[in-house]
């Protein structure tokens, strides 16, 4: 399938309100943004409110021969709408309207098709992309209905229309391609299975799509790494992120965890798309803790919230305990940050502001066995001091006539382990 040509043509933004369904304008809004990201210019602007949608066209023969007059004036040479259309839907628009159509989905898929790096993401995309041209071959229309012999394929007999060999042989590369993506896939789940054997904690950033999720994993690295090289490519843009990062972050305790930064959603996510990703979008099913980021000056952020809730769900990653963070406090009016509010914490990730406090409410989520303690450890068994001065939070130290009394924060299957060598010891 050909991608959406990066030429800055013309574009006219379509859509349908049902039932005076709340979010259509920020629906409309985020279309738009959708098309720009594919470097389409959009021209003008036709929607309609209505109970139902079309079967055959769907809007009504009065909208479209608005939207063809529209398209006129405007010099647009495309349709994009803010819905998954059927084949026929396709079919029968691009003969109306005598355009190109496109619709949400296909802008999503072309955005992440410009935006993978990684063999594992440009083959995910590619999937998605296969599985949504399959049923949308019959809108190429009589090109594909020829009879044709398919040199190199394989052909069940020159009876057999190019429509047909076309399917099989998008089903084929579809079956290869999934072959591919099942052995990185095994990759993946080694590594996760070693980290489960460490016992490594996985924090995972979630939320919608340019919530800010880069931006605050690149301030955690800078705050407790600085200077490193391990930050993350960051931008304002839809979609940045579609490969998954992990950074080990060693917190002020001794402790450390990994920090996951997946793919953003977004409202009518493509189901090609979550099913492709979803080996990728596992990492967040294994996770310990779920970073929810929230843009806050964002006025749709409640929707966002909801959104990224539904496929959280829908990849089986409802249950799992979330943190969420308002980010970009600094861009919205009249709100204090840092500060704890409505089950998680407001800070800015571009300032830097509130890292240290999300880092502390990080720490007493996924560290829920640490134990504070005084004890007495015998100069024979000096190499405990050691031990516990690498591996716990020491508050005081001092030598005494009978060995060396530490006042720390360890964890409690340490304290379980060595306490029977403990001269003395007592909770603080």
């Amino acid at each position: 399938m050909e991608r959406i040509e990066q030429t800055r043509d013309k574009a006219i933004a379509v859509g349908v309100q049902l039932n005076q369904a709340p979010g259509f304008r920020a629906s409309m809004e985020e279309l738009r943004s959708l098309a720009e990201a594919c470097e389409l210019e959009v021209a003008g602007e036709v929607t309609q409110k209505a109970e139902k949608i079309v079967t055959a066209t769907y809007m009504g023969s009065g909208k479209l021969k608005e939207l063809k007059e529209t398209m006129a004036a405007c010099e647009a040479g495309i349709a994009i709408f803010n819905d998954e259309l059927s084949p026929s839907q396709i079919r029968n628009l691009e003969a109306e309207l005598d355009c190109r159509v496109i619709d949400r989905t296909l802008l999503i898929l072309d955005i992440f098709a410009s935006r993978a790096q990684t063999r594992e993401a440009k083959l995910q995309v590619e999937v998605a992309r296969l599985q949504y041209m399959l049923p949308r071959l019959v809108g190429l229309r009589e090109a594909l209905g020829r009879q044709g012999g398919g040199a190199g394929l394989k052909n069940r007999g020159s009876g057999e229309t190019k429509l047909e060999l076309d399917r099989r042989r998008i089903e084929d590369r579809v079956a290869a391609l999934q072959a591919d993506l099942e052995k990185l896939t095994a990759r993946r789940q080694v590594q996760r299975s070693q980290r489960r054997k460490n016992e490594i904690p996985v924090v995972c950033l979630v939320g919608y799509t340019n919530a800010g999720k880069s931006s605050l994993m690149n301030a955690i690295i800078r705050k407790v790494d600085p200077g490193s090289d391990k930050e993350v490519l960051a931008k304002d843009m839809l979609f940045a992120t579609l490969e998954t990062s992990v950074r080990s972050i060693a917190l002020p305790s001794r402790r450390s965890f990994l920090l996951a930064d997946t793919v953003g959603f977004v409202s009518q996510l493509p189901h090609h798309l979550i099913k492709a990703f979803r080996s990728t979008l596992e990492e967040v099913t294994n996770a310990d803790l779920l970073l929810h980021v929230v843009d806050c000056s964002d006025p749709e952020r409640a929707k966002r919230i909801e959104v990224t809730n539904g496929t959280l769900r829908e990849l089986g990653a409802g249950d799992i305990p979330s943190l969420y963070v308002y980010n970009k406090a600094d861009l919205a009016e009249d709100m204090s940050y840092p500060a704890e509010a409505d089950g998680g914490i407001c800070l800015s990730a571009r300032e830097g502001a509130g890292i240290d406090e999300l880092l502390g409410l990080i720490g007493s989520r996924i560290f829920t066995d640490d134990k504070t303690c005084e004890v007495l450890i015998p100069f024979a068994q000096g190499r405990l001091v050691s031990y516990f001065r690498e591996n716990a939070v020491i508050h005081a130290m001092s030598h005494e006539e009978n060995g060396t009394r530490l006042e720390m924060t360890c964890r409690e299957a340490d304290y379980e382990k060595y306490r029977s060598l403990f001269a003395s010891a007592s909770p603080s």
